[in-house]
């Protein structure tokens, strides 16, 4: 689904707020942040501009740079509904775009180096909460050739940051998006990957979820649920057997307030998983509706 940012008004489209409160949560990896601009083309990486930028960057942690959303780390590039918005990169940006952007590169990055590639708007929201970073740009033109050599050249004196901890982070950083403050938690440290595109999740051999790809999020198998569960995350109580594939509000004792619709969920009886699934309605409406469906289910006990 493309999400259409056509104004300045965007700014406070419930997806983008969302996502700019989920940014709050997030953390760097390393001791470098490189900062780029985003693209038209959805996701990043697929653009000409980022192909050229990744060559260079890849080995560090990289935060594009975009309105309305405010920033993005790389490793979150492929999660809805960052890898389908559409709006226009003029590179002009307004009074508010530049404080929103700005606030959020200012508590991302700090007590990090920061190395800019930037210029326009992208530039004056860094400039305007970053006391201190080194910005490569020549010309404002990110792409050109002696933009390039000089974020090679910086780079240089730069420690990179470990391929398996960058996996793990990556993992990790798409977990706490979704889940929440404490969602990192749902990857343990023996955690493998299997897949060409859509992953799938394993731990001692076990599939814990499925990464797909197409909107960058995890759904949820039932070894998964028991870790959010003991995460205490996205639960919905139950007082009834499970034998179909689908709850009905009626069915439900308690649910996690914070579940929106489409949140992947984890169904509990007597403190036993019994299945896995799709919230229908929001965690209070399961709680307080006499009809309806709550939440269909994906994978349960049987």
């Amino acid at each position: 689904m493309q999400v259409i940012c056509s104004s300045e008004e965007s700014l406070w489209r419930p997806e983008a707020v969302r996502w700019r409160q989920r940014m709050e949560m997030m953390k760097p990896l390393g001791e470098t942040v490189v900062l780029l601009p985003c693209s038209m083309k959805k996701p990043y990486s697929n653009s000409k501009s980022h192909q050229k930028f990744r060559k260079l960057t890849r080995s560090y942690q990289e935060l594009i740079v975009t309105s309305p959303f405010g920033i993005c780390p790389r490793e979150l590039e492929n999660t809805f509904p960052i890898q389908s918005y559409d709006t226009s990169t003029t590179g002009v940006w307004s009074e508010d775009e530049i404080e929103v952007t700005g606030k959020l590169i200012e508590k991302y990055t700090k007590g990090k180096q920061v190395v800019a590639n930037l210029a326009g708007g992208y530039l004056q929201s860094a400039e305007a909460y970053l006391d201190d970073f080194i910005n490569v740009c020549v010309d404002d033109r990110p792409t050109s050739p002696d933009s390039l050599y000089n974020l090679r050249m910086e780079l240089k004196n730069h420690q990179r940051v470990n391929r398996r901890e960058k996996t793990l982070h990556e993992l990790r950083s798409i977990a706490k998006y979704q889940f929440g403050e404490n969602g990192d938690g749902f990857i343990p440290d023996n955690v493998k990957t299997k897949g060409m595109y859509h992953k799938r999740i394993l731990s001692d051999g076990v599939q814990l979820a499925l990464l797909n790809k197409d909107y960058g999020m995890y759904r949820l198998n039932l070894a998964g649920g028991e870790i959010l569960k003991d995460l205490g995350i996205n639960i919905v109580n139950v007082d009834f057997d499970l034998t179909t594939n689908t709850v009905f509000a009626p069915g439900i004792v308690e649910a996690d307030h914070n579940i929106i619709p489409n949140d992947e969920v984890v169904v509990v009886k007597d403190d036993t998983v019994v299945g896995v699934g799709k919230a229908v309605m929001t965690g209070h409406e399961m709680e307080e509706c006499d009809n309806g469906i709550g939440v269909k289910i994906k994978h349960r006990l049987k």
